[in-house]
């Protein structure tokens, strides 16, 4: 079996302010994602989830990467909150209608469900959940994350395992323990939004990814970003203490 990927980066690259801890001090906006790139095998897109990528900008992303080079879409926060609502169908087809620009760089999309929208106890939102699902590409990959705790149930983890959509795990500061792993879907997304990662505590990570990595399933891994890049250096960390690949 082939071992899976770990694709390990940030939220976001195009931070000035990661030089020169980062970036050279020297680097022009327009090479930033360039040298990212060259460092880091992933990105998760920030400003995706505020403004739908045009099909120039895709193309401007792909040109700037290595062929390995693997982005997460956040799908647009708008048109996202309404295929959860009343127009799943119509939602699905503008937020994915120009991803094909990406070709095989498109690792994901990410499907970020808000702390102010809960799941209700009537069926309504499983059932717009399943519509959502139903409606999207089967060619894209798709991960959702729901920040409330009241979709960590087992209809939506069922929902997701159907569809083989993935369900993101978010490691926070206000959480004693880090969250729980289920694999729902044909990939393992984390995000770790902690301000701060200890030696041994990037080592356990790495130690909870490595059998989903055997297993054949590529590992997304996104730290949130910070003022100086230092997100950068736990990203990769993370990779030092990924397990040795095991022969198969």
């Amino acid at each position: 079996m082939t071992r899976g990927r770990l694709l390990v980066g940030t939220s976001g690259f195009a931070y000035p302010g990661w030089a020169p801890r980062f970036y050279p001090a020297e680097l022009r906006p327009d090479g930033l994602l360039e040298w990212y790139a060259s460092r880091l095998p992933a990105v998760e897109l920030n400003n995706t989830f505020y403004q739908r990528p045009s099909a120039a900008r895709i193309a401007g992303w792909v040109g700037s990467t290595p062929p390995a080079f693997r982005f997460v879409v956040k799908a647009q926060r708008g048109a996202a909150m309404r295929a959860l609502g009343a127009t799943p169908e119509d939602s699905v087809i503008w937020l994915t209608e120009d991803l094909g620009g990406f070709g095989e760089r498109l690792g994901a999309v990410l499907f970020r469900v808000p702390h102010n929208m809960h799941r209700r106890a009537d069926g309504t939102s499983d059932l717009a959940l399943r519509r959502v699902l139903a409606a999207w590409p089967a060619a894209i990959r798709l991960v959702f994350e729901f920040q409330h705790a009241s979709w960590h149930v087992d209809e939506t983890f069922a929902a997701l395992r159907g569809a083989g959509v993935t369900l993101c795990a978010t490691d926070v500061p206000e959480d004693v323990e880090p969250p729980t792993i289920r694999r729902t879907g044909g990939l393992l997304y984390l995000r770790l939004r902690r301000h701060d990662y200890s030696a041994a505590e990037l080592g356990a990570w790495a130690a909870r990814v490595g059998p989903f990595l055997d297993d054949g399933l590529d590992a997304f891994v996104f730290f949130r970003h910070d003022e100086t890049g230092r997100a950068t250096e736990f990203a990769d960390a993370l990779r030092e203490a990924a397990p040795v690949r095991r022969r198969r």
